[in-house]
């Protein structure tokens, strides 16, 4: 297949180019600027989501467009919003696929994702995730829990942290509990959806085989790093509620409501995925001993 994919040079993209060029797959993938660096099976279109006049026409000749592209936080005063990059890339994209006349799309969305949810970018990907259903268009759509990987924000900063600090804080009682998947794992499903007619029209929830609390994952990560504990701080959501709000708007400042609401829903699945894709994902502590160092 000739394959549309957006997003596809960040941290997830990273892993779905190469599973898609190991399956014999050609990328055309849309890129702020071109690499300098070419790629056997890639050619680069160079344009902007949110100016569909920019690569509209390079979606034809595809036979598959896959939509990655997301952010976990705002900057409004920079133009970087969930209504724009969420809902409005997602918009442009059934757009573009529908005049080049391609049918097959695939979606990524992220777990926790509902009609009532409670952080903004939850209730963004879910608008998203509403026009896709509603495009007409052979679609999929995929849920991962948080994805860890060589490359990931998330686990690397908590890493930063148990390496840097004599304590770790954590926010509220560190209890909630989370299921993180590798990217390959992720990746896998997006290959293999495209070549599976049985997951046109499904929405597949992705997670691990681990479910931890916050408090387990700090001292998982930190027994790879060699620390037989991780001493830890709680941070009481009361406090949070009152400081995060000044200061949130500050790029400096590490996280936001928004990302609050979420870790402390937590973030699970019940892994009926693994019913259709038929594979078992990689386990968090070996997964993430491959890259993590002492």
């Amino acid at each position: 297949m000739k394959i549309f994919l957006t997003g596809g040079s960040g941290f997830i993209g990273g892993h779905l180019r190469r599973e898609l060029l190991s399956r014999g797959h050609q990328l055309r993938l849309l890129v702020h600027r071109r690499e300098a660096k070419p790629e056997h099976g890639v050619e680069f279109v160079e344009g902007d989501v949110t100016r569909p006049e920019s690569f509209v026409g390079q979606v034809a000749g595809c036979d598959a467009v896959i939509n990655l592209i997301g952010i976990i936080r705002e900057f409004p005063g920079r133009g970087i919003t969930f209504a724009g990059l969420h809902v409005g890339a997602t918009r442009t994209m059934l757009d573009a696929a529908r005049q080049a006349g391609v049918q097959r799309y695939l979606q990524m969305s992220a777990l926790g994702t509902r009609p009532d949810a409670i952080s903004n970018y939850h209730k963004s990907k879910f608008q998203a995730e509403e026009l896709v259903r509603a495009s007409g268009l052979d679609h999929t759509i995929f849920r991962p829990s948080i994805v860890f990987g060589p490359r990931d924000a998330f686990i690397n900063l908590l890493a930063g942290y148990i390496r840097s600090y004599p304590v770790v804080p954590v926010i509220g009682d560190g209890r909630y509990r989370l299921q993180p998947i590798a990217a390959d794992d992720v990746a896998r499903c997006f290959a293999l959806a495209l070549e599976m007619p049985e997951t046109v029209g499904q929405t597949f929830e992705l997670c691990g085989p681990d479910r931890l609390t916050y408090n387990e994952m700090l001292d998982t990560i930190g027994r790879v790093l060699g620390k037989s504990s991780v001493p830890k701080l709680p941070n009481p959501l009361g406090i949070m509620r009152l400081v995060v709000p000044l200061l949130q708007g500050f790029s400096f400042f590490p996280i936001t409501m928004d990302q609050i609401a979420m870790l402390t829903e937590e973030n699970i699945c019940d892994g009926r995925w693994r019913d259709t894709f038929r594979f078992e994902p990689e386990h968090f502590l070996p997964g993430i001993s491959k890259y993590l160092r002492p």
